[in-house]
């Protein structure tokens, strides 16, 4: 029987919704108003400055339980662990700001609960994010020192006595923990600046390195040579069978094997969830090994998983090991035996490709390894030109390079003006040894109307000369919306999903896409969403657009712009 994808404990959850509502009763219970007879019993033992900084720090605490909750669902040992130690202080912090023994006995129970259910968490952490935490710490610490340093040496001339710079020293790194030093001040304000000052970045300091620390980090691709010369062999061997295995060559993806080393999923960890794109790439047979090996380093890392754009095959394997599966869009793929300019349905197409070469507009469809390398620079700097924004796009469906000598079998349609200069390039990665994968469409604005028209029909009209029989074209996200809407009878729903499509097309082209693909008479092959359960959707949804950089990512740098390759393996590619 199929091994199924493990569901995390309902135990679990429970757990971390009741952190979280111990997180809002610190909060609330705070904020509250407390009796006085209480407040004047604290008086005798703990400054005021000291009440403040404990009433501060329970609502620091009480926010970061909230936040750890989300890492508590995941089973994230780490979180468990904070969470263990934040509610153990938040005990102390409720006797400290006014003998609150009814809100330190919910945090006690809360402790043991997390205590005796201590092996539901094991999902391992990042590393790299200890360092982060602690040098957000001792930045913040450091910076909170230095101005309580100042305010006391501005406030040199108003201390009772002459303490040195030692004690100066001792009261800036004691306020940061919310503790009265040495130094005394013979005005109050003088006091309470100081300490506020310092007690807000010991509590930033706190909060922000234990927020990091919980942070979910992204797995830095490994990809050693012979992993690189497996995953191309399987390519050759099994790449026709999805017209995106070839993206899976992208240097941000990183690659997990079924134990055989027969099957590799390509992935990437975006904001803690494992995205896989496209279908797993080997023999089908092969496909079980690797998902579960996937799927089991999700759960390692309490990670979330998820497939963008599979096929109906991949879908069917995935739904195996317990993930849900929707349809996300089609894919454009055109028969390029059956491809024609003639028929009324191909009017408009045909419109602009004539005009376009009465203009005096040609193109010259061409395989990179056939291009010199002056020719292969101008290309490159012509993709960086007519690029629309500094972003370079994509994820699922796109390289994100070119010119890369190990990427010779890569195909370019280069379109030049009468004039002879470079107006437009397309790039096609490989589809197995008989098909075509769009991956790059760059035009110049200034162009005539009608450049991307005459380059896709430039390839479609010579690819049965080059051997290729089918051309993915772009995706069309939720395409059948579009469709049905316009079919007679479309019911209310259908036209409601209509116009929140339309409206998101003012931001991310979805409707000029299908558009655009619709126009050359395709074939429509549906590609699939694959998660967990609904309410990791919205997660899902982000990350995917964090990977396709519609959502900006300040964490990592992106991927650099097309790159130019250098000279000599230029050279070396143009003389093999």
């Amino acid at each position: 029987m199929q091994p199924r994808l493990a569901r995390p404990p309902l135990s679990r959850r429970t757990i971390a919704r009741l952190v979280q509502l111990a997180g809002l009763f610190d909060v609330v219970t705070t904020l509250a108003p407390r009796p006085h007879g209480r407040m004047a019993m604290v008086a005798h033992f703990m400054p005021a400055a000291g009440v403040l900084s404990a009433r501060a720090a329970t609502v620091a605490v009480g926010m970061l339980l909230v936040y750890l909750g989300a890492g508590l669902r995941r089973g994230k040992r780490r979180a468990w662990q904070v969470a263990v130690g934040l509610t153990a202080l938040s005990i102390v912090l409720h006797l400290v700001k006014g003998l609150d023994f009814a809100a330190a006995g919910v945090a006690g129970v809360l402790l043991i609960m997390l205590l005796a259910t201590q092996d539901r968490f094991t999902a391992v952490a990042d590393p790299t994010s200890r360092w982060r935490a602690l040098t957000a710490l001792v930045g913040f610490a450091l910076a909170g020192f230095l101005l309580g340093f100042l305010e006391i040496a501005v406030r040199m001339n108003h201390l009772v006595g002459t303490p040195g710079v030692i004690a100066w020293a001792q009261e800036a790194a004691l306020g940061l923990i919310g503790i009265d030093g040495p130094v005394q001040f013979q005005y109050r304000v003088g006091a309470d600046a100081v300490a506020y000052t310092t007690g807000a970045c010991g509590l930033l300091a706190a909060g922000t390195a234990l927020v990091i620390l919980l942070r979910p980090m992204p797995r830095r691709p490994e990809r050693d040579e012979p992993s690189e010369e497996r995953l191309r062999e399987l390519l050759r061997r099994y790449g026709k069978a999805d017209s995106l295995s070839y993206f899976a060559l992208r240097t941000d993806k990183a690659l997990i094997w079924a134990p055989n080393r027969a099957a590799v999923v390509a992935y990437r960890v975006v904001n803690g969830v494992s995205l896989a794109a496209g279908d797993p790439i080997g023999p089908e047979s092969a496909w079980p090994e690797a998902i579960g090996a996937w799927l089991e380093d999700a759960t390692r890392h309490g990670w979330t998983p998820a497939v963008l754009g599979c096929g109906n095959a991949a879908g069917k394997a995935y739904r195996k090991w317990g993930l849900d599966v929707v349809e996300l869009g089609d894919e454009a793929i055109v028969d390029t035996a059956t491809f024609s300019l003639n028929g009324r349905p191909m009017r408009g197409v045909r419109q602009a490709v004539n005009r376009m070469r009465r203009a005096g507009y040609q193109c010259r469809v061409v395989r990179q390894r056939d291009l010199t390398p002056e020719e292969l620079a101008d290309a490159i700097r012509a993709a960086d030109v007519f690029r629309d924004g500094p972003v370079e796009r994509g994820f699922s469906m796109a390289l994100s390079r070119l010119g890369d000598p190990r990427d010779a079998d890569c195909l370019l349609v280069l379109c030049h003006d009468e004039q002879g200069a470079l107006r437009g390039l397309l790039q096609f990665v490989p589809w197995g040894a008989d098909g075509l994968s769009l991956d790059l469409m760059r035009g110049d604005r200034t162009a005539d109307n009608g450049l991307t028209e005459l380059m896709v029909t430039a390839v479609l009209e010579q690819a049965l000369q080059m051997g290729v029989r089918r051309v993915s074209l772009n995706f069309a996200v939720l395409r059948s919306v579009f469709a049905r809407a316009e079919e007679l009878g479309a019911g209310p729903v259908l036209r409601v999903w209509h116009r929140l499509l339309m409206a998101a097309s003012k931001l991310w082209q979805i409707e000029s896409l299908y558009r655009s693909n619709a126009k050359y008479q395709p074939e429509w092959a549906p590609r699939y969403l694959c998660f967990p359960t609904a309410r990791d959707l919205p997660r899902i949804a982000i990350a995917a657009m964090t990977a396709e950089a519609f959502l900006p990512e300040p964490r990592l740098p992106r991927l650099p712009r097309l790159r130019r390759p250098p000279e000599n393996e230029a050279a070396a590619q143009a003389t093999a």
